[in-house]
C-alpha cells in the first residue's frame, strides 16, 4: 500500500529509512565499542576503554531493535492493502522521532547539542536524520506532498 504514497516519501520511508535501520542494526554487532563510544562524545581520556558486559549487551539489544525496527517496516509498507495502517505506523513513528531526538539531546546536554560541529555520526544519525524523518513524516501527514493516490482494484466477473 505504499505504492499509494507521493513519490517523496515514498521513497523516503520504503527505501532510505529501511536502508538506515539495516546501518542501525549492524552497527553495534559489528563495532560494539567504537558504537558504544559514539552515543555520547565524551572527552578522549574517557572513551578509549573496553566497555562493561552491560553496556556491550544493551548496544547488541538497540541493535536487534533496529532489525525489528527494519522487518516491521518491510513488512507494513510493502504487504499492507489498508492505508489507514500505513498512517498509523507513520504517526508511531513521528512520536518515536520526537521522544528519540529528545532522549538524544537530553543526553548531550545543551551545549553539545548546539555544538552542531563536534556531532559524531551516530549523533547526525540520532539527531539530525531523524529530525529530518520526522520532519518529512509531518509534512506527508499534514498533506503537505499531495493526496495520496487511490487504489486500483481489479474485479473479475462471474462467468
Amino acid at each position: 500500500m505504499a505504492s499509494q504514497l507521493p513519490v517523496f516519501p515514498r521513497t523516503i520511508f520504503t527505501i532510505v529509512e529501511p536502508i538506515s535501520l539495516i546501518g542501525g542494526f549492524l552497527g553495534p554487532l559489528l563495532s560494539t565499542d567504537w558504537f558504544i563510544g559514539s552515543q555520547v562524545d565524551l572527552p578522549s581520556d574517557l572513551s578509549n576503554h573496553a566497555y562493561d558486559a552491560n553496556a556491550r549487551l544493551v548496544a547488541h539489544q538497540l541493535g536487534n531493535t533496529y532489525g525489528l525496527l527494519f522487518l516491521l517496516g518491510v513488512a507494513i509498507l510493502y504487504t499492507t492493502t489498508e492505508l489507514k495502517v500505513v498512517r498509523n505506523y507513520l504517526v508511531a513513528l513521528w512520536m518515536a522521532d520526537i521522544t528519540h531526538v529528545g532522549l538524544t539531546c537530553w543526553a548531550l546536554g545543551y551545549e553539545r547539542t548546539l555544538d552542531v560541529a563536534s556531532w559524531t555520526a551516530v549523533t547526525w544519525g540520532n539527531v539530525g536524520f531523524t529530525v529530518f524523518l520526522c520532519l518529512t513524516r509531518t509534512a506527508y501527514l499534514l498533506g503537505l506532498f499531495g493526496l495520496d493516490r487511490q487504489a486500483i482494484t481489479t474485479s473479475k466477473k462471474a462467468a
